[in-house]
This record gives structure tokens, C-alpha cells and sequence, in this order.
């Protein structure tokens, strides 16, 4: 987990929490316009909520099954072409990463 925070943290992606799910959905409360907040990113921080909630299902139903070595597998899988995307892209200094 530290490892996918010092990934996150060094890519530079905004609102990419990794193990911090409960940071993101404070965020989305925090920022929201029923609290007088102004909504900021907050396309991003829905979909990091939507996207972990859907590898957590896809997860557990491979767990369930298939079988935990396979879901490990895959996961393993998935970490190692994300890692080289982040790796490949990270080498360059697209706008996406800065803060604006």
C-alpha cells in the first residue's frame, strides 16, 4: 500500500487516492454546493470512488469464483501493465499533471 501511495503521490494525479478511499468521499462531501462548496473536481473524485468500488466487486467475485490464486494473478497482471503505463508516461511532463 505504501508503494501505491508513493506511486500516486509521485505521478502527480490529483485526487488519486490509492488507500485513502475515506479522503476522496470527504472530499466530495467537503466541496459539495449543498455545503456552500464549489464541486472542485469532482468528476474525478466520483469516478475514483466508482472505479474502486468496481475493481472491489471483480475482485471478490474472482476470489469467490475462481479461486485466490488466479484473482492474485490477475491482480499482479493489472499492477505490472499499470506500473509500465505510469513508468512510460511519468518520463514526460504532459498538462495533465500539473495543478492548475
Amino acid at each position: 500500500m505504501g508503494i501505491q501511495n508513493a506511486m500516486a503521490r509521485r505521478i502527480a494525479v490529483l485526487d488519486l487516492t490509492t488507500t485513502v478511499l475515506t479522503m476522496t468521499l470527504t472530499g466530495i462531501a467537503a466541496d459539495s454546493s449543498l455545503v456552500g462548496g464549489k464541486n472542485i473536481r469532482l468528476g474525478r473524485r466520483i469516478s475514483a470512488v466508482i472505479i474502486m468500488f468496481v475493481g472491489a466487486l471483480v475482485g471478490a467475485t474472482l476470489v469467490l469464483r475462481v479461486g485466490i490464486v488466479p484473482a492474485l494473478a490477475t491482480a499482479a497482471a493489472i499492477m505490472g501493465i499499470v506500473s509500465l503505463a505510469a513508468y512510460l508516461t511519468g518520463r514526460s511532463n504532459p498538462a495533465w499533471v500539473h495543478e492548475t
